[in-house]
């Protein structure tokens, strides 16, 4: 018997070619795969990218009307500031319109006879009397009078002299006294 011989070369080099382009199509495959991938992934970041640009540019315009607004409110604020001190000051004046007339009244009524005043003047809250008497003790009877009222406090005698009105003589004098602004309102006597 004869041994049957059987040539396997063929038969493995075409088994090998098949592995071969079997192999070529999984490697092409798996490239597309991963290129496939890769621009999935390029997409979604572009995208996400894109989204995020959007958000900020959203965000820096709600930004600018936020700051737009915050100038708004300042203004206002600042309006308001203004239109309080207004306020206060018409509120002062309002207030102290009748004080005036009570510091008039309130000199007049502590005036003794044989003293008249030539001048007052005032400065902040104190004024400055000038004025004749006929003697130095009618001047010290005012002070006591004005340190009586609830108007005036602290008169001080700035000085005294001799002087001649007309034919007359006479002492003039010069004082000053501070004025106090009680929390209530005063009434036509100067007191609250």
């Amino acid at each position: 018997m004869n041994p049957i011989r059987i040539n396997l070369l063929p038969h493995r080099q075409l088994r090998r070619a098949q592995q071969q382009r079997l192999f070529a199509i999984l490697a092409i495959a798996v490239a597309g795969i991963g290129l496939a991938v890769v621009a999935i992934g390029q997409m979604r970041l572009v995208n996400a990218k894109h989204v995020q640009d959007s958000r900020n540019t959203f965000l820096r315009e709600e930004n600018a009307k936020l700051d737009k607004q915050i100038a708004e409110i300042k203004q206002l604020r600042d309006k308001t500031q203004d239109l309080l001190a207004r306020k206060k000051v018409v509120e002062s004046l309002q207030g102290n319109r009748a004080e005036a007339v009570s510091l008039f009244d309130a000199l007049a009524r502590c005036l003794p006879d044989g003293l008249y005043l030539k001048s007052i003047k005032q400065t902040g809250d104190v004024l400055a009397l000038n004025g004749y008497a006929q003697s130095s003790a009618r001047v010290s009877a005012y002070m006591r009078a004005l340190d009586d009222t609830a108007v005036f406090q602290e008169p001080t005698l700035v000085e005294v002299k001799a002087a001649e009105l007309g034919k007359v003589h006479v002492n003039e004098f010069a004082m000053t006294v501070k004025i106090t602004r009680p929390e209530q309102p005063l009434d036509a006597k100067g007191k609250p």
